[in-house]
């Protein structure tokens, strides 16, 4: 999904963003999808396979932890919650992990039958006002969420994706862009989940992880 919005904020993040020496601090801000579990693979370890793998220098923030291959990997996901959950605890989150750069997919853990898009919005608005206020510089990649095959429940994602890029739009700013990362094309949940059409298996995981991972490289060295 590209657009002349996009692609000034390509140019941005190559030409007025260079990072200091330190590593860039990632959060991974989600549910479920984000965290990962017992039975299904989050995106974050495979991003950060291909992250080792590109040299970058990152680390991942939060007050959540999972192992990872190259050591504990934190994190803001939290399985079963919704939006607007996660933008009761942003404020508090925010100020302690201090990212540079904010992975943001939420939007699940509702139903059609609530038509909870206007509130997942008015919450995605208020975790990037959040993060804004720790770091006035802060990088939004705000996903585009994957698809669910479990409908009627989630038929409000694609409505959800639809509005989510005029709030991209409405928000960036040239100091604190907000990207948007489209998780939700090419990903099937019929071929990339496990039974339950919502959690992503090792596939989905890696086509999610790529997905951030090419969103990523314009602002790690």
């Amino acid at each position: 999904m590209k657009s002349a919005f996009l692609s000034s904020i390509l140019y941005l993040s190559s030409s007025l963003f260079v990072f200091a020496a330190e590593p860039v601090r990632i959060l991974a801000m989600g549910d479920s999808i984000t965290q990962g579990g017992k039975t299904f693979v989050t995106y974050r370890l495979p991003l950060d396979q291909k992250l080792r793998a590109a040299g970058a220098k990152y680390e991942f923030v939060g007050s959540q932890q999972s192992e990872g291959p190259g050591g504990p990997l934190w994190h803001e996901g939290y399985g079963g919650k919704n939006a607007e959950y996660l933008a009761g605890i942003a404020p508090q989150k925010l100020r302690q992990a201090r990212p540079d750069i904010l992975l943001l997919h939420c939007g699940h853990n509702h139903s059609a039958e609530e038509k909870p898009v206007p509130g997942i919005l008015a919450a995605e608005r208020a975790i990037i006002e959040a993060a804004r206020k720790q770091n006035p510089k802060v990088v939004v990649l705000l996903a585009l969420v994957i698809p669910s095959g479990k409908l009627p429940k989630y038929a409000y994602l694609p409505e959800l994706n639809q509005a989510e890029v005029l709030l991209a739009r409405e928000l960036t700013r040239p100091e604190s862009p907000v990207m948007i990362v489209d998780q939700f094309t090419g990903f099937d949940p019929q071929k990339d989940t496990i039974l339950d059409k919502v959690h992503p298996n090792a596939q989905g995981a890696e086509k999610m992880a790529a997905k951030w991972f090419s969103a990523l490289k314009p602002w790690l060295k």
